[in-house]
């Protein structure tokens, strides 16, 4: 693994520094442990493990250790030292020993709660100055560390793998296939270079998992295989609940219209998936402002399916809490979820809903910190090292924060409008067809005059209502032009509805978002 050398360099420069407490989040315990003894061989230091289940035992290889603690130089420990299983017999034996080294202490996380073994911690890592020993947690875990530990730990973060560690593990793991079933892996290029973007994030041991898992279950590499890495990404990450993992296979050409937006998105794939073959930054998202039924949602999982990446979506609703300080924490968790599946596309629908100006005081100041922690967000992530675009929707630009909406926050702000002539032709004609119809047995050209300042919805539920109208009256399915534009006659659409709303938000767009579409009839 080519991060290797470096991660044991790094290592070693914390134990040169003699740190008292370092923290390693991870779920990889047996590399990191590995990791760990070579880098105590080449500082000379003694390394000693406890698990709960083994108590504290001598790694061998390390510190010039003599076969009484014989082990592997994995980071497996011999014999262990009599009553050290539970932590605090762990600690007191540590803290009364004079045995300068490296002490890794596997899970021992749930110890941060109790008041004994934190002072016990404390103890030992004040006394490093006289007795240097380094007590290292390795647990998947370490969010309640205490802070008066914190100030005295630093922080190791394994590194994770890179594209061409992934590929090595691909190349590895399909030999490895061909040696033992005699039969080469089926799979593009095109879909390799899918599941190897889709992998990054993951730990070494997870990738490894996921490709193998992949070959063995029919000797091939597809979308399949790549459909099932997401999801179990997705659940690994923690990203259920507040953040949705979406599969979508929508198009552009499923939405009618929309087509200076769809030309902006088309130009921009190219940087965003591969930013090697343009001297630009990353698209970093866009806000689609516009009226209701337009396409805007429909639009944020059509870019995802264009580009062939991942649709995550935020649900501000599952993310409040009454709990102080849990709410924010719920949106980090949500973001860095978001980070972990890069790339790909985040989704905010209905935007002004979750950080919308109107909370003030009377929910205790919730929506201000999250919007903060939002814009935070926003202005610090790193879209080179991981790729989020966001697509963000909103009905109702009143009510959203000016620091929210400001230049840099997204790429472009469109207006969705309703659509035009040729717009509404598409929309009538992609209803149609989906509903088993030929639109060529329309006249298209007066169902779209005749829905004019109809949105995309409203005309997809006049289509519907007409279908059932035939039916009942025919007993099957034999819908007429003349059965649609009755029911276009018989609905009064939102432009009439809610004209005043519709016609401020149009005003407030004119100078300060792009049309999403060519100009309206």
């Amino acid at each position: 693994m080519m991060n290797e050398p470096a991660e044991i360099n790094e290592f070693s420069a914390l134990l040169r520094a003699r740190v008292p407490l370092i923290l390693i989040e991870t779920h990889e315990e047996p590399r990191i442990l590995k990791l760990l003894t070579q880098a105590s061989s080449l500082e000379n230091q003694l390394m000693m493990r406890w698990s709960i289940v083994d108590g504290l035992g001598r790694v061998a290889g390390t510190g010039g250790g003599t076969g009484q603690f014989a082990a592997s130089a994995n980071g497996d420990h011999g014999k262990a030292i009599y009553q050290t299983n539970e932590l605090i017999d762990c600690l007191r034996h540590i803290d009364k020993s004079s045995q300068n080294g490296v002490y890794v202490l596997c899970d021992a996380h749930p110890g941060f709660k109790d008041a004994v073994a934190v002072r016990l911690i404390r103890e030992i890592a004040m006394d490093h100055a006289s007795c240097a020993r380094t007590l290292v947690f390795v647990s998947p875990v370490l969010e309640d560390v205490p802070s008066e530990l914190l100030r005295l730990a630093g922080h190791f973060k394994p590194k994770l793998p890179t594209r061409d560690d992934i590929r090595s593990v691909v190349v590895s793991e399909a030999q490895l296939y061909h040696t033992q079933n005699g039969d080469k892996v089926r799979g593009d290029r095109r879909t390799v270079d899918l599941l190897i973007m889709h992998l990054l994030g993951l730990e070494f041991e997870d990738v490894r998992r996921l490709v193998r898992q992949a070959l063995r279950a029919d000797g091939e590499i597809n979308q399949d295989d790549i459909r099932r890495i997401l999801t179990i990404k997705h659940r690994a990450l923690g990203g259920e609940g507040v953040l949705g993992f979406e599969e979508s296979s929508f198009k552009f050409d499923a939405i009618g219209g929309l087509v200076r937006m769809k030309h902006w998105v088309a130009l921009r794939q190219k940087p965003f998936l591969d930013p090697k073959t343009a001297a630009l930054d990353r698209p970093r998202g866009i806000l689609l402002l516009g009226v209701m039924g337009g396409g805007k949602s429909l639009a944020a999982r059509a870019v995802a399916g264009e580009w062939n990446i991942p649709l995550m979506r935020l649900d501000f609703g599952a993310m409040y809490n009454k709990f102080y300080g849990e709410s924010e924490r719920n949106l980090r968790a949500a973001l860095a979820a978001a980070e972990g599946m890069a790339p790909c596309v985040l989704w905010i629908d209905e935007l002004e809903k979750g950080l919308g100006g109107n909370g003030g005081e009377q929910d205790g100041g919730v929506s201000r910190r999250i919007l903060g922690t939002f814009l935070t967000w926003l202005s610090e992530r790193s879209n080179a090292a991981k790729p989020v675009f966001i697509v963000a929707t909103a009905n109702d630009i009143s009510t959203l924060p000016p620091e929210l909406i400001r230049k840099g926050r997204f790429d472009e702000i469109f207006f969705v409008d309703f659509p035009n002539t040729a717009a509404r032709e598409q929309i009538f004609t992609i209803h149609l067809k989906k509903r088993g119809f030929d639109p060529a047995a329309f006249d298209l050209a007066a169902l779209a005059a005749n829905a004019s300042s109809f949105s995309g919805a409203e005309i997809e539920q006049a289509v519907i209502a007409a279908i059932f109208e035939a039916a009942a009256r025919d007993g099957e399915h034999a819908l007429t032009s003349t059965d649609v534009l009755h029911e276009l006659e018989r609905t009064r659409p939102l432009s009439v509805v809610m004209a005043e709303r519709i016609g401020k938000l149009r005003a407030w767009a004119h100078d300060r978002a792009v049309l999403a579409d060519d100009l309206h009839d």
